[in-house]
């Protein structure tokens, strides 16, 4: 029998097939792969950029500023829709790949599906070494695009042309994969993107794709019923799978009818409403002192879709010694964590199957009651420190009580590293469920603008919550990398972006002195620098108005809150800044195990030492 083949380029083929990819959101049949990011170079632009510009009506090319960026602003697409679509990124050979790493890490260590597509040196070796290739000359197999290896769910080389046909459908299988979910890498090199192949018709047939739904094992949640009916102060932990699953209705319903407070880790926040009645708070060392005290007290711990990172635990000193944990999550290994009774399911079946095998049980009547008056007593407290004063220069808490004030119910807020994302994980009040993105689980410092691009552009269609990408970032991180600005007013996807400038890198100038070392190379004023009376102050506003934004600078609250109201009325991505305090923060209450020297000359040093030896005694290891 005659097979029917339709013969194109290895890289025209694997364009062809990404374009017939779909899946479904929300019953709507959309494509899988939403767009591509791209930044062409003497690797991908003859070939993949050929097959590219030939179906841009299908799979749109937006063009980055720079290689991780634009595979930042592909996880943030990714986070926004729920890991339900995908966008791809692209880019050359050599220096244009390398940029992509850190993305890729961001997305392995936040289990975010992004398609990351670098070129490579040629199979035939023939012209090598070409330019931009590092020769390992003991190992000529190994190019740069081997560093993916340690940062990706799932790696491959494309050597031949045929080789696609096996390796496409395993790289978006594994991207889907709720237990194994991440970045997927192909590495193409120059000669196998143009080489012709007799593809089988086959082979570009549509295709549905649903994310699977593992449901556990019934002796496991039998098992796990059993467990926390013996609870009298039970916690609920809720992390991002519970997001990734749509399980948060299940879970609102679930806790309210058993009693059970539920408290939230970085990437589960804005599963629940702030005010929701089951909802107590942020757990961790950027949490409550509401949620952490109710994990001091539990005796039954009931983790749904969580990697318990030690943002999350306090290190392991948040919890009794003899407290037990239930772990509800799809990948295996981090069900099995610190000897949890390991449930591996999906958060949404998981929590279904439990429910039903619970019955009538119900945690004693008080315990909510007690979580109620603790989260007051923490509002309480957040009103106070959001409170303006007098002060001449505002802190985060006030900047960050401001805008959440402004911001619209749909409005999603995006922040990742510095001194944000304790401000904001404490203060930030979600409106709507699905409208908080805290990239903290790799604390990528360059996320935040670049998500906000990504962020904006998962609002259209199915899946999207709608509203406005918020962005908070500090000075610090903003000088790092903003050239996504000048990207979004390019492609037309506004978004608000509020720089709190506080002259440097504060918060970990505050870990540093906290931990008995002088103010050194992170605040301005504290590093190698011409005139530290006065450094030379970046004016941000200016720079975005630089790159089309539209844009303001604020030195008050009141300030703020007028260009707030005027940043609804702008028509294109528009960037706020305000001087904001290096030195005031809300509280927090957990602890954090880092190094500190065993010996030092100073006193200090000796003294947060000794502190850091307290912490690790009260660490759960090994139970």
């Amino acid at each position: 029998m005659d097979r029917r083949t339709i013969r194109l380029t290895m890289a025209q083929a694997l364009v062809k097939w990404l374009t017939v990819q779909m899946t479904e959101i929300d019953g709507a049949r959309v494509p899988l792969f939403g767009g591509v990011f791209g930044i062409f170079g003497h690797g991908n632009v003859t070939c993949l950029s050929e097959a590219l510009e030939a179906v841009q009506d299908k799979l749109p090319t937006w063009r980055g500023q720079n290689e991780q960026s634009m595979a930042l602003a592909a996880i943030g697409y990714a986070k926004a829709k729920r890991r339900r679509q995908i966008m791809i990124a692209t880019s050359s050979i050599g220096p244009g790949a390398l940029n992509m790493v850190t993305a890729a890490g961001t997305a392995h260590a936040n289990r975010l599906p992004v398609l990351l597509i670098a070129g490579d040196t040629f199979t035939n070796r023939v012209p090598d070494p070409v330019m931009q290739q590092v020769e390992h000359y003991g190992n000529p197999t190994i190019t740069v695009n081997d560093a993916f290896k340690a940062v990706t769910r799932y790696w491959d080389r494309i050597t031949h042309p045929a080789q696609i046909l096996q390796s496409l459908p395993q790289a978006v299988g594994a991207m889907l994969d709720p237990a194994d979910c991440g970045p997927a890498f192909l590495a193409l090199p120059q000669d196998t993107q143009e080489i012709a192949f007799d593809y089988p018709v086959e082979f570009f047939e549509e295709r549905l794709w649903s994310i699977p739904r593992p449901r556990p094992d019934r002796k496991a949640s039998e098992a796990a019923a059993a467990l926390l009916r013996t609870a009298k102060k039970p916690l609920i932990i809720s992390g991002g799978g519970v997001r990734y699953s749509g399980a948060e209705t299940a879970l609102a319903r679930f806790a309210a009818e058993r009693g059970i407070p539920v408290v939230e880790t970085i990437a589960g926040k804005g599963a629940l409403t702030h005010s929701h009645p089951v909802h107590a708070g942020p757990i961790g060392i950027v949490g409550s002192t509401s949620a952490n005290a109710l994990a001091a007290e539990a005796d039954v711990i009931l983790a749904i879709g969580t990697r318990l990172m030690d943002f999350t635990t306090g290190s392991w000193t948040a919890f009794s010694q003899d407290a037990r944990f239930i772990s509800i999550n799809a990948a295996r290994s981090d069900a099995l964590k610190h000897r949890a009774l390991a449930v591996v399911s999906d958060a949404l079946e998981g929590i279904d199957d439990l429910d039903a095998q619970l019955g009538a049980w119900k945690a004693p009547a008080g315990h909510m009651v007690h979580a109620n008056e603790l989260f007051a007593d923490w509002n309480a407290l957040l009103d106070k420190h959001q409170a303006p004063t007098n002060t001449p220069v505002p802190t985060y808490a006030q900047v960050v009580n401001v805008v959440n004030g402004w911001a619209g119910d749909n409005d999603t807020l995006i922040a990742a590293a510095g001194g944000i994302p304790g401000e904001v994980m404490k203060g930030w009040r979600v409106k709507a469920p699905n409208t908080f993105d805290l990239e903290f689980g790799f604390s990528c410092m360059g996320y935040e603008i670049a998500a906000g691009w990504g962020c904006a552009m998962a609002q259209d269609g199915p899946g999207g919550v709608g509203g406005t990408p918020i962005v908070m970032l500090g000075d610090g991180t903003y000088m790092m990398m903003n050239s996504d600005i000048y990207s979004t007013v390019l492609s037309g996807h506004k978004m608000i972006v509020i720089v709190c400038d506080n002259g440097g890198y504060a918060v970990i100038s505050r870990l540093q002195q906290f931990k008995g070392v002088p103010g050194f190379n992170n605040l301005l004023k504290d590093c190698r620098i011409k005139d530290k009376d006065n450094p030379v102050h970046v004016d941000f506003a200016k720079h975005a108005e630089a790159m089309g934004a539209a844009a303001r600078s604020c030195e008050s609250l009141a300030d703020l809150e007028a260009a707030l109201e005027w940043a609804k009325g702008t028509d294109r991505t528009t960037v706020i800044s305000i001087v904001t305090d290096a030195y005031a923060w809300v509280p927090g209450d957990a602890d954090w195990d880092v190094g500190v020297p065993e010996v030092s000359d100073r006193e200090t040093v000796n003294k947060a030492r000794e502190s850091q030896i307290e912490i690790r005694a009260k660490q759960r290891v090994g139970v």
